[in-house]
């Protein structure tokens, strides 16, 4: 009996033993477990990281080579002046059909005209200042509604229009109730070259400067300034 006892005993102490080593067990499970989720989703992550950064990288080095190279086309190209089917001594005729091709620009981009004002041979101009007898110029000022990608995308075309022509000025501010919605304000300068027919005769009073060693404006013209051409 006593013999019997001591193994109940130690039978008792044993599977107390073992209890508590299992409640000790789901207890470090309960505690590292989660460790162990957030560990694996750190390695997963990082991994995903990584290979994102390579690929960044890989895009942002496509990016500046694809720069360069837009730079080395754009030093390259070499923009015609344009040349009207309807010859006149009027600016706003003479540049109309040029006006049009910007216009369809617009249709194209679904953008929209508010206002449009024209201001032919506008007297700051360069050309209108030192070769006023080679080229019409007229200043287009159009108040226009677009999104941000329609404008980009009616930026990209009139860099890529075949006539020379130069974007004075741009102003942009977001619409108040929608700002996805842009107000633009576009000044645009147009050029065509004159007629030879409608060229004006120089004034007598530059001729006789022309005699005295003063300068003219067919001198004028011999040397035309020093503009660099951009769309």
């Amino acid at each position: 009996v006593t013999d019997y006892k001591l193994y109940i005993q130690k039978f008792k102490i044993a599977l107390g033993i073992l209890l508590a080593s299992l409640i000790l067990v789901i207890f470090l499970i309960v505690k590292t477990y989660p460790e162990i989720i957030k560990i694996n989703d750190a390695q997963v992550a990082y991994k995903t990281n990584s290979e994102a950064l390579v690929d960044a990288e890989r895009k942002l080095e496509n990016l500046k080579i694809s720069k360069q190279n837009a730079e080395k086309v754009d030093n390259e190209v070499i923009k015609e002046f344009f040349k009207p089917i309807n010859g006149g001594i009027d600016t706003e005729s003479v540049i109309s059909d040029e006006v049009g091709e910007i216009l369809q620009i617009m249709r194209e981009n679904k953008i929209k005209a508010r206002s449009l004002k024209f201001d032919p041979d506008p007297a700051d101009d360069s050309f209108v200042q030192h070769v006023p007898e080679r080229y019409h110029v007229c200043l287009v000022t159009a108040d226009m509604i677009a999104s941000y990608s329609q404008f980009e995308s009616f930026l990209r075309e009139l860099f890529k229009h075949e006539h020379f022509l130069d974007i004075a000025s741009i102003e942009i501010a977001p619409y108040d109730k929608n700002k996805r919605i842009l107000l633009i304000n576009l000044k645009l300068k147009l050029y065509a070259v004159r007629d030879k027919s409608s060229i004006v005769n120089v004034p007598e009073e530059n001729n006789d400067q022309e005699q005295k060693g003063g300068s003219s404006s067919s001198q004028k013209a011999d040397n035309p300034p020093d503009i660099q051409q951009q769309s």
